[in-house]
């Protein structure tokens, strides 16, 4: 039974983000329609991992049916037993649930409603539009026709009444080999719209579904399921995306002639992300060949790929909100993407410094046994965050990208004769440098240090250009970070050689950086921001004894400023 009584109400005070389809449905609710309820669905198919196209639904639906104090129902639109599997099913369920989103006691599946389905076609059998048709699938291919040709009216489609309630029993009790007969809708072979030449509503299939086991064999098509799935559940606001326009007479069509209730389905630009892919076969492609680690691959489009990399639930409902709802379909730049994460990370997420590439400097003036604990902030976008301790002594890690022997003009970190301040201490001045008599690498800095000029402390006014972030040789964890990068590096990886495009660098590996002691304890999704460097979280694969953290973002749009530069 299902129950459309709306028991959980929002705050109707709060202001309601505007777009054509929320006009719609003010209009409907001026007028009276569906005695001025709004019940929608988010109705995915259990055959894959939901990407961040799909989280742009959720958010749309979930979020109509709280503003409008309506109902969202989650369907499983699960028609097609040899793609489906129970681990999606999960997966589905958890990442609706991570989003922030709720269908409470409404979980529904489009395999509750087989036997009404059933019904409604001995209904349509009856009514003398529907039929039993013995072409094969490449028969019935041919004689669709094409976009400018009509098609071709099927041998058996004048069969009696009779002859096809029997058949169509037949293929039910399971007398038929698969893919021998379907069971199609009699509309007209001629109709500009290819949807509503004759579409096939059942297909024999002789495989177990998860949830009705061996009972049928015979299994709805999609389109003959969706739309009386939703007059079932008394949808009213039925969104759907564009490509599923062409679909919408045939979807009438049907509720019409069986004369049950009438959702309205309204379309919307799906989202297309620049600089990836979001086609769950390609997806599914790059899985199976192994050029990501999984589903949950944090170069992934999905949102447990996204949720690996770091990335908030607050942060894709925040990007959905920005990119808003269209009618026509566009790509949307990842960058806005990653801007709606700093955003959110920056309100939220400790600071801390560590050293991906360390090289080691000894301040050659500085006590060799003394530690001191300095005071640095949490985060200066919240006071409320405090400060930290962190410990200063003789031997310190930095960055091998902030020192360059030969340094070019504007070139304000480190060198030999330079001076440059450490974060939260001291201004330090490069003596000597150390290198490697077989390689020439150099292995060590020697400096020395001000100690009139300790950050924050009033003692010194005296300046520098440059800035950089360090740690206590004495004081640090080990960790491996791995750096995450866009998958492909072009905008659009289209055509048959799109797997082509992928980045190459889309993952660097470093192992032996240099943290900051406290991060030992951090847990699993744990985020932070390294200063200078970006944001970060621990992956599942950490470990206190083996720390694994993904770069989540950069600091900044390091993408736009190639771009700019090329």
């Amino acid at each position: 039974m299902i129950d459309n009584d709306p028991k959980e109400k929002s705050d109707s005070s709060s202001p309601k983000p505007t777009n054509f389809i929320r006009d719609i449905i003010d209009e409907d609710l001026k007028k009276n329609k569906y005695e001025r309820r709004v019940q929608t669905r988010f109705p995915p198919e259990p055959n894959g991992y939901l990407h961040i196209g799909h989280a742009k639904s959720i958010c749309l639906n979930f979020g109509i049916a709280r503003d409008y104090n309506g109902l969202c129902n989650l369907r499983f639109d699960d028609t097609n037993p040899s793609k489906e599997e129970v681990e999606y099913v999960d997966s589905i369920k958890e990442d609706v649930k991570w989003l922030g989103f709720d269908w409470g006691y409404r979980e529904y599946y489009a395999s509750d409603y087989f036997d009404q389905l059933y019904e409604y076609a001995i209904q349509l059998i009856k009514k003398g539009v529907a039929y039993v048709c013995d072409l094969t699938g490449d028969q019935i291919r041919e004689h669709r026709g094409t976009l400018t040709a009509p098609g071709k009216e099927s041998p058996y489609r004048n069969r009696s009444i009779e002859e096809n309630l029997d058949l169509f029993e037949r293929m039910k009790n399971g007398e038929f080999p698969d893919g021998s007969k379907t069971l199609r809708a009699k509309i007209d072979m001629s109709s500009p719209n290819i949807n509503m030449r004759d579409p096939i509503m059942y297909r024999i299939l002789h495989e177990a579904h998860d949830r009705t086991g061996d009972k049928w064999c015979i299994y709805p098509m999609y389109d003959w399921a969706h739309g009386q799935s939703d007059s079932i559940e008394k949808i009213t606001h039925s969104i759907c995306t564009l490509e599923f326009e062409d679909h919408r007479p045939l979807y009438d069509w049907f509720v019409d002639q069986l004369g049950i209730f009438h959702p309205q389905q309204i379309e919307f630009a799906r989202l297309n992300l620049s600089y990836t892919v979001m086609s769950k076969r390609r997806l599914l492609q790059l899985v199976e060949e192994g050029n990501v680690n999984g589903w949950d691959d944090p170069r992934m489009p999905t949102i447990c790929g996204l949720r690996r990399r770091g990335y908030t639930p607050e942060s894709i409902r925040y990007f959905a909100e920005r990119i808003g709802v269209a009618k026509r379909e566009n790509i949307i730049d990842v960058a806005l993407l990653e801007d709606s994460l700093r955003e959110d990370l920056n309100k939220r997420v400790l600071r801390t410094m560590a050293v991906l590439k360390p090289l080691k400097v000894i301040i050659d003036n500085y006590p060799d046994e003394k530690v001191e604990m300095l005071d640095a902030i949490n985060n200066p976008e919240d006071e409320k965050m405090g400060t930290r301790k962190i410990p200063f002594s003789k031997v310190l890690y930095i960055e091998q990208d902030d020192f360059m022997e030969e340094p070019p003009k504007k070139f304000f970190r480190l060198s030999p004769g330079n001076e440059v301040r450490l974060r939260y201490a001291y201004i330090i001045k490069c003596v000597g440098v150390v290198k490697n008599p077989a390689t020439g690498e150099i292995e060590e800095l020697h400096c020395t240090y001000d100690p009139e000029t300790k950050s924050g402390s009033g003692q010194s006014q005296r300046k520098v250009k440059g800035t950089i972030h360090w740690v206590s040789a004495a004081h640090t964890v080990n960790a491996e970070v791995r750096l995450y990068d866009r998958l492909f590096n072009v905008e659009n990886p289209s055509g048959d050689d799109w797997k082509n495009f992928i980045n190459p660098a889309s993952l660097t590996i470093l192992s032996n950086c240099k943290m900051e002691q406290s991060l030992i304890n951090a847990k699993k999704q744990d985020r932070f921001q390294f200063e200078r460097l970006g944001y970060f979280c621990v992956d599942y694969d950490s470990m206190p004894a083996n720390l694994i953290f993904n770069r989540t973002v950069t600091l900044k749009d390091t993408w736009a400023k190639i771009a700019k530069s090329s």
